[in-house]
């Protein structure tokens, strides 16, 4: 059974990158373009593990993981942030939120396998 993975991110061409991407390695692909798409999706996905983008329109990334972690179902939820920032204060301010691991953008296909491997386990 394929594992299933929701990307979040409100750029089109970098949710194509992650589609392709992630389809390579076998993943079933959910897509959402900010955190308030996702959370009304993330229902019938039932994602095994969330990417997330951080700065996003209605919601951005660090609301989603707050809203995730709010909800019984997806408390255990591995939740990556792929993001172009790489603050030692908004790392800390995800990992707070609820985040499993940081990933900075452009993402290798090969660090980003090695990434969801570790948290998938």
């Amino acid at each position: 059974m394929s594992r299933t993975i929701m990307t979040v991110d409100d750029s089109p061409s970098m949710r194509a990158l992650l589609r392709n991407a992630l389809a390579a390695q076998g993943y079933t692909v959910a897509e959402a373009e900010d955190g308030v798409d996702a959370l009304e999706r993330i229902d019938a996905s039932a994602p095994d593990l969330v990417i997330t983008d951080i700065n996003m329109p209605r919601m951005d990334g660090f609301g989603l993981i707050e809203a995730l972690r709010g909800r019984s179902a997806y408390a255990g939820t591995p939740i990556l942030v792929l993001t172009t920032e790489f603050s030692d204060e908004k790392k800390a301010r995800a990992r707070n939120a609820g985040a499993t691991g940081w990933i900075v953008k452009p993402f290798h296909p090969d660090k980003l396998a090695s990434a969801i491997r570790r948290v998938l386990l």
